[in-house]
Parts: C-alpha cells; structure tokens; sequence
C-alpha cells in the first residue's frame, strides 16, 4: 500500500479527476438519490463534482493515485465551496421536492462544518474496477500528511455508511448526522489537529 503514488493532477487532468468520481459515486446512496435516473446522473453529476470541490483544482489540492484509479479533491484552509453555482445547479437538476430536502441538508451541513482553519475534503473516490487495493487510504495519508504539517484539522461529510470505517482508520470521529426529509443520512466527520 505504501508504494502507491500520489500526485497532483496538472490542469490538461481535469476531466479524468471528474470521470473517476462519476465513477466512483455511481452507487452512492445520497448522489443517486438527488440523481435517481442513470441518464440524469450522468448528465448532470460532472457539474456537481467542479461545482462542490472544483476550488481544490485552481488551488493544487486535487490529488490522483494509481494512473487515476482514484481521486480526491480536498480545500486548503481559507478555502470555502461557492454556494452560488452549486445552489444553482441543483435548483436547474433536481426535482423540486428533492431539492427542497437537498436545501435543508446544506444547512445542515453548515451547521456542523468546523469555524476554526481546516481542511475540507468534498470529494475522493475511487474507480469500483480498482477498489479494495488501497488508493483511498494513500489518497488520505497523503492529504493527512499536510494537515498534520500545518498542525491543522479535517473535516469531511460521508455520504456512505460504507466508508465511515476507512474514515476512522484514519483518524476521522463522526461528530453527528445529517438528513431532511427523503433524504439518506451523511455522517459529518473530524479529525483533529495532529
């Protein structure tokens, strides 16, 4: 696992970061559940992936392993996803009652988001034809790493229950839980400054 390499993506990268985090959320119960049609899916997730952690590609802090087996994109601190172009996009793709539940888990989620410097991680995924093989845990030590130099925390949201144990490997607590309405539950989690 150790001898997976990690590297930041140059920006000709971009669409390769994107298409594995297509790949990766295919099956995840809170993204299919804003995009339950497969064609809606996607069509319109690409544009949630640049809207939510598309600051992390203009900021170094996109990371890929494996030949782009996996990815993640996280925020530097100091460095908020724009509200604007992902409430926008989710008024012009999801349905309305969709979007009115999708509209109270954002508040939710402001709730719990940490007001102290940090890193954010709004996105990593990892190809399903590559998972099991270790790309998400080196994609997190190598992010984890840089917060532990700066002496600062993590925090991130999971949308899978699945992935909460990988979290807490690595030193992740989930701090509580977010759902409104139809909605699946997100696990809010931190890591505290090391």
């Amino acid at each position: 696992m150790d001898s997976i390499a990690v590297r930041e993506i140059d920006a000709a990268d971009r669409d390769r970061v994107v298409a594995v985090q297509v790949m990766a959320f295919g099956s995840d119960p809170m993204m299919r559940w804003m995009y339950p049609d497969p064609k809606a899916y996607l069509e319109h997730y690409p544009k949630f992936v640049r809207a939510f952690g598309g600051a992390a590609f203009e900021h170094g802090t996109a990371w890929e392993a494996d030949d782009f087996g996996g990815a993640s994109l996280w925020l530097p601190p100091g460095v908020e996803v724009d509200p604007e172009p992902l409430v926008e996009l989710m008024q012009t793709t999801l349905s309305p009652r969709v979007m009115e539940d999708a509209g109270a888990m954002l508040e939710q989620m402001g709730a719990y988001h940490i007001d102290e410097p940090h890193w954010y991680l709004p996105m990593i995924g990892v190809d399903p034809a590559k998972q099991g093989k270790g790309l998400g845990s080196a994609l997190l030590r190598y992010a984890l790493a840089r917060c532990d130099e700066a002496g600062l925390p993590a925090y991130l949201e999971s949308s899978n229950t699945a992935n909460v144990p990988l979290y807490e490997r690595h030193g992740f607590e989930v701090v509580g839980k977010i759902q409104a309405g139809s909605s699946p539950t997100a696990y809010p989690m931190l890591r505290t400054a090391r």
